[in-house]
């Protein structure tokens, strides 16, 4: 792997030499493609266009962050801005790269989740929209218009991470080609209606499993928090090693959105019905709520205390959109529709 890393290390010198103008574009797209975005934006856009995409989107996006985590796990994948350091193949010849806020990345490298997640969702959303333009149209142009879209979306997503030197090349694409698949897979059998004991299964399967690997591994004699030493070793600033892309993060986000999921179904099945005015109100009041749930601090130490409230922030996003701002909006339109 030695040879495949040193190659990583020059395209990503190559592609910040040659773009290094588009800096903030890179930013805001390896920011776009945030596995959390799948959960903050993607979710409560789809599904107040169209329910049963956005329950999708949030369940795909669950599962498959999940699946990236157990992958990393197990393939121990380095990422290019410790791996420069640690090999000490550059000392002659150093890159001229710099890392970014969202570099300091904690987890390890392969296969991307970035590339991963966003395969996965975004081909619940593809499928969908080339599925209703074919209806509509029967114009193969125009049914291949958004699966164009998608396919650049994901090389883009992919430049951005190798941009920033969270990821060699070869992750990026093995994350894109199994968020793919995952996609395909995932999106048919979504949940729908199911009882809330299936979802409460479902968050404690996954956190549970997760907990018996990490042990095996541990026991077996390896030591997962490589990665976050490394991080702390080699990031430019202190400050960009963040508690909340650790592995254990996202599985805590995983797990609370899961039954977070779960309990808004519970709560009101079929949800209201509402025009699109009302939708667009929806999304826009939802949008705010979860932009400061996501703001909101959380403290970083015991541990369990930070990820037991990682675990109830995304347990209220779906809350957030599929029940609280949807049930007051109905109230606030028949009210006004009554005087």
């Amino acid at each position: 792997m030695e040879a495949v890393h040193t190659h990583g290390v020059w395209v990503a010198d190559s592609l910040q030499q040659k773009t290094m103008s588009q800096e903030k574009l890179w930013l805001i797209i390896t920011h776009m493609g945030d596995p959390k975005a799948a959960f903050l934006l993607i979710f409560p856009l789809t599904y107040f266009i169209h329910r049963r995409t956005g329950t999708t989107v949030l369940w795909v996006a669950a599962v498959s962050e999940w699946l990236n985590l157990v992958f990393k796990w197990f393939l121990f994948g380095e990422r290019p801005y410790w791996w420069i350091g640690e090999s000490r193949l550059f000392v002659n010849n150093h890159p001229q790269v710099i890392q970014f806020a969202s570099t300091c990345e904690t987890g390890p490298g392969s296969p991307s989740g970035h590339a991963m997640v966003t395969a996965a969702v975004w081909w619940v959303i593809v499928s969908a929209v080339g599925s209703s333009l074919y209806s509509r149209t029967r114009s193969v142009i125009w049914t291949a218009l958004p699966y164009l879209l998608y396919i650049t979306l994901l090389v883009a997503v992919g430049l951005s991470r190798i941009f920033i030197l969270a990821h060699f090349p070869h992750q990026v694409v093995a994350g894109s080609i199994t968020g793919f698949i995952l996609g395909v897979i995932l999106n048919p059998r979504a949940p729908e209606q199911r009882p809330l004991l299936f979802y409460v299964g479902s968050s404690l399967g996954l956190l549970l499993t997760a907990l018996l690997m990490k042990i095996g591994l541990e026991e077996l004699g390896f030591d997962l928090s490589w990665s976050i030493t490394l991080a702390k070793k080699w990031c430019a600033h202190s400050e960009w090693v963040r508690l909340d892309s650790a592995p254990f993060s996202s599985l805590t986000r995983d797990c609370g959105a899961i039954l977070g999921l779960g309990l808004s179904q519970y709560w009101k099945p079929r949800g209201w019905p509402l025009p699109w005015a009302s939708r667009a109100l929806c999304l826009a009041l939802s949008s705010m709520g979860l932009y400061h749930i996501n703001r909101f601090p959380l403290p970083v130490q015991p541990l369990p205390l930070f990820y037991g409230l990682f675990l109830l922030k995304f347990l209220l996003v779906p809350q957030v959109v599929m029940v609280v701002v949807p049930a007051g909006v109905h109230l606030l339109t028949s009210k006004m529709k009554r005087d």
